[in-house]
């Protein structure tokens, strides 16, 4: 059996009853975020460390801020918070507009200057299933409440939420519950995780494609059936370029509109990753591919001497808003449901070795977009070129690779691979057809 986690959105029925707890939670959230944040830009001026999540936790487990939600509660906005600040350090030494992770509060000054308000806003609370009591029959959930917003800090007070799902949905073995906050809609609505069980998948074929991920290409992908596809990265670098700039111009970097853009941002790439990675799953299914090699690009941000790579301005941006991490983590989870597995395999050389007759030269990478091999005289796209050797796993002996090196092999595929553009209403799509994609 695989387990499968899925993730439903849910109405809230009784908006007005529950409203005002879950506001009250929501803002606790932020309070420890504010708590927590102090906490660690503290340790990192003294020690030059940023603390993880299980020190967090042991620092602030008896902090009165952390009784504002049900402990599992309050272990994930620190672990959320220790995640943001391990983001920010992996891209402040090449992006100089990188800052550590805001407070979460927005002030409110008087004539004279003097604070004579300060608002936090509601935060995501996520509960766990030690804070879950799931009534399915009647679509019902209790979601505990932290001690400070019981009238007793022991009693068993909790949040009746009656909720509704989009039609055909079946809520079942709940794990998590999200309370997430619609600005736009104000109003609360939840996120259900749920844990499904489906019978393991067998292979659609014994194939293999290789993937190579990039930045003006996030990624290209060849198959052993002599095809290759492309999906460019531009909506993905418009969104890094758009975003922070809009976030820049915002009064408070915590604040609701800063806020507002980040989550909208997160959205956005969240779609792309899940987009792209159920394209090519689909692709792999048609062409009875059973076996994905992704090349693995641990290190690509630093040189040999451990020190951050210069890859220009521009290039720093793109290359620290690059999450090929997380690219790879969605596409192992999808193609396992389809059972197609993912392997990380090394990426070196891969972009400077011709997939036709294995000769290694940087020159022969004459443009970006343009391989031009000065041995057999082939002329093909670099980024399939690198997927394909990627696919035959040039690094490593196998049987595969030697016989397709020294093969009489077309290179039109190589040359014209297809281009797939992402859409936000109707996800990746042939080229010359996105401009007729409308929903």
């Amino acid at each position: 059996m695989l387990e499968a986690h899925r993730t439903h959105r849910a109405k809230i029925l009784n908006h007005s009853q529950v409203e005002e707890p879950l506001d009250r939670h929501g803002r606790s959230a932020s309070k420890l975020w504010n708590v927590a944040n102090y906490h660690s830009r503290n340790v990192w001026d003294e020690t030059g460390e940023i603390p993880d999540h299980g020190d967090l936790k042991d620092e602030l487990k008896t902090h009165p801020k952390y009784k504002g939600l049900h402990s599992q509660s309050s272990q994930r906005v620190l672990e959320e918070l220790a995640e943001a600040f391990n983001s920010w350090y992996g891209k402040r030494k090449s992006d100089n507009r990188a800052n550590p992770p805001g407070y979460r509060k927005k002030n409110y000054y008087d004539k004279q200057g003097w604070r004579v308000h300060e608002e936090h806003p509601r935060s995501t609370v996520t509960w766990k299933q030690y804070g879950i009591k799931h009534d399915s029959k009647n679509n019902r959930v209790r979601l505990s409440k932290g001690a400070n917003h019981k009238e007793y800090p022991r009693a068993l007070e909790y949040i009746l939420v009656e909720y509704e799902t989009r039609p055909g949905v079946e809520v079942e073995n709940l794990q998590q519950v999200r309370a997430v906050y619609d600005k736009s809609k104000e109003r609360w609505e939840l996120h259900l995780v749920c844990k499904h069980e489906i019978e393991t998948p067998t292979a659609p074929g014994e194939k293999t494609a290789g993937i190579d991920l990039g930045i003006c290409n996030f990624a290209a992908v060849a198959y052993s059936t002599e095809d290759a596809d492309l999906y460019p990265g531009n909506r993905l670098k418009q969104d890094g370029y758009y975003f922070p700039k809009e976030i820049a111009k915002c009064d408070d970097s915590g604040g609701e509109e800063a806020t507002r853009l980040h989550h909208k941002w997160s959205e956005r790439r969240t779609h792309f990753f899940h987009s792209l990675t159920k394209h090519i799953v689909e692709r792999c299914v048609q062409k009875q591919v059973g076996h994905i090699n992704v090349g693995k690009l641990a290190g690509v941000r630093e040189d040999e001497n451990g020190d951050s790579k210069n890859w220009g301005r521009h290039g720093n941006l793109d290359l620290h808003g690059w999450a090929f991490d997380r690219f790879t983590k969605i596409l192992t989870y999808k193609a396992k449901v389809e059972g197609i597995e993912v392997v990380e395999v090394s990426e070196r050389d891969t972009s400077k070795t011709c997939c036709i007759c294995g000769r290694e030269d940087d020159s022969q990478r004459v443009e970006r977009g343009l391989y031009v091999c000065e041995k057999c005289d082939a002329a093909f796209n670099a980024d399939v070129n690198g997927a394909e050797n990627i696919r035959l796993d040039v690094n490593q002996s196998n049987s595969e690779s030697s016989a397709s090196l020294g093969g009489d092999r077309s290179t039109g595929w190589l040359a014209q691979p297809g281009v797939y553009l992402h859409d936000l209403s109707c996800g990746f799509q042939p080229q010359d057809q996105v401009v007729d994609c409308k929903p």
